[in-house]
């Protein structure tokens, strides 16, 4: 009797590993290789970002879209609004605040090619980062902004792949 299972035991096994890697040698390809869309990238304008967390998104973005130093034309700009909320996480019941507080930022963005004023991709985005308070307030100033500047950095990562994403399947 015939099974699958006896097909992949034995001398079949090295042919149906071959046969399989040929099927798939050209459906898989880096997104970030020689070949990849680092040069589109490159060539995105960001947008100025209203507010701290926009201005550390902006930062991130530029560094992770075209971290090379150089300064290509842009072909397309990229327009992001944020909203962020705050939520705390640990109640200390005995002097009811919260001793620790979570930082929620949601960007919405929408790259647009520039010579045409068409729509590429858009879509939207979120990132949390905790972070602990304590009694000291400028340490809890700085705790929030390193949140904040955590939290931009996730976002930036996440939107470099979305949008690397949306310009490998332009092509």
């Amino acid at each position: 009797m015939w099974s699958f299972d006896r097909l992949c035991r034995g001398r079949f096994r090295p042919a149906l590993a071959s046969a399989l890697a040929l099927a798939l040698s050209g459906c898989i390809h880096p997104m970030y290789g020689s070949n990849g869309v680092n040069t589109q990238l490159a060539q995105i304008e960001v947008t100025p970002i209203p507010d701290r967390v926009g201005h550390y998104l902006a930062e991130e973005l530029k560094f992770e879209t075209n971290g090379s130093g150089t300064d290509p034309a842009p072909r397309y700009r990229l327009n992001i609004t944020t909203q962020e909320s705050l939520g705390g996480l640990i109640t200390n019941l005995h002097s009811l605040t919260s001793d620790a507080a979570s930082l929620t930022v949601t960007a919405n963005y929408s790259l647009v090619e520039i010579e045409t004023g068409k729509e590429v991709t858009k879509g939207s985005l979120s990132s949390t980062a905790s972070y602990d308070r304590s009694q000291q307030r400028f340490a809890n100033v700085r705790a929030a902004r390193d949140a904040e500047i955590r939290a931009a950095t996730v976002l930036a990562d996440q939107l470099r792949t979305r949008i690397g994403i949306s310009l490998l399947n332009q092509k």
